[in-house]
C-alpha cells in the first residue's frame, strides 16, 4: 500500500460537519496552505463522502455497452455451495448494494454468473462475480489507456501536484439498460442484475477513460494528465 513520502494533516471542510475532513501536505509554505485550504473548501461539493453523495454520470453522456456476440451460447453457471461465513457476508452485501441501487433483482436472465467471496487482507470479504463465460463473448473495447512513463514525464518538474481518486469510479457509470440482465449473478436469495459498472467486467477500464476523456478533454495536456 502507498505511503505519503511526508507529514500529513487533517483539514476539515465543515466547520458543523467535522468528520468530512480532507489531508494535504506539511511542507507547503502557509500562504500556500490558506489558498488551498480555501479552494478545497469552496469546493467542498465536488467530495463523495458515501454513496448517497454519488448522483452518478448521466446516461445521456455515458453508459457502458457489453456488445455481446450473439453467436455465442448464454452460460447459466450452476449455482455453488459457500459456507456459512461466506453465506452471511454474502447476503449483507447483497443487501447494501441493494439498498444504494447498485443492483436489482432480474427475472429469466440468458446469462449468470457465480459470486465468489475474497478475503480481505485485513478483514471481511469482497463480493465479486465471476464473468469469466460473459467476458469470452464480448470483443476488446481498443480505446487506448493512459501510458504511467508518459503521465510520470508530462508531470515532473511541477511545484505542486494533486491526484484525484474518484469515489467508486466504475460504479458511477451506469450499465445500458439493455445490458444490464447480462451481468447477472445467482445467490441463495435469488437472482441479482447490476444497474452500474461491476468490478470485473471486459471492457470497463476503457469505458470509464472515454468518460474521463471527455469530461476533462480541455484540461488533459495542459494542466491534467
Amino acid at each position: 500500500q502507498a505511503e505519503p513520502v511526508e507529514d500529513l494533516e487533517l483539514v476539515t471542510l465543515h466547520d458543523d460537519i467535522p468528520d468530512r475532513q480532507v489531508r494535504i501536505g506539511t511542507s507547503i509554505s502557509p500562504e500556500l496552505r490558506s489558498d488551498l485550504v480555501a479552494f478545497l473548501r469552496l469546493n467542498s461539493e465536488v467530495f463523495a463522502w458515501s454513496y448517497n453523495d454519488m448522483s452518478g454520470i448521466s446516461p445521456n453522456i455515458i453508459s457502458h455497452r457489453l456488445s455481446v456476440n450473439l453467436a455465442v451460447r448464454p452460460v447459466r453457471q450452476k449455482c455453488r455451495a459457500y459456507d456459512p461465513e461466506r453465506y452471511e457476508a454474502m447476503r449483507a452485501e447483497v443487501d447494501r448494494l441493494s439498498s444504494i441501487g447498485f443492483i436489482r433483482e432480474v427475472d429469466y436472465p440468458t446469462w449468470l454468473a457465480n459470486v465468489v467471496m475474497v478475503r480481505k487482507p485485513r478483514k471481511g470479504w469482497r463480493m465479486c462475480v465471476d464473468y469469466t463465460n460473459l467476458n469470452r463473448a464480448c470483443p476488446k473495447d481498443s480505446f487506448p489507456l493512459p501510458r504511467i512513463d508518459q503521465l510520470v514525464d508530462a508531470t515532473a518538474g511541477h511545484a505542486l501536484l494533486s491526484f484525484m481518486d474518484a469515489y467508486s469510479g466504475y460504479n458511477q457509470i451506469f450499465m445500458h439498460p439493455e445490458d444490464q440482465a447480462h451481468t447477472s449473478f445467482i445467490t441463495d436469495r435469488g437472482l441479482y442484475c447490476y444497474k452500474v459498472i461491476p468490478f470485473g467486467l471486459k471492457n470497463a477500464g476503457a469505458t470509464y477513460q472515454r468518460l474521463v476523456n471527455h469530461l476533462f478533454a480541455p484540461l488533459i495536456g495542459n494542466t491534467m494528465e
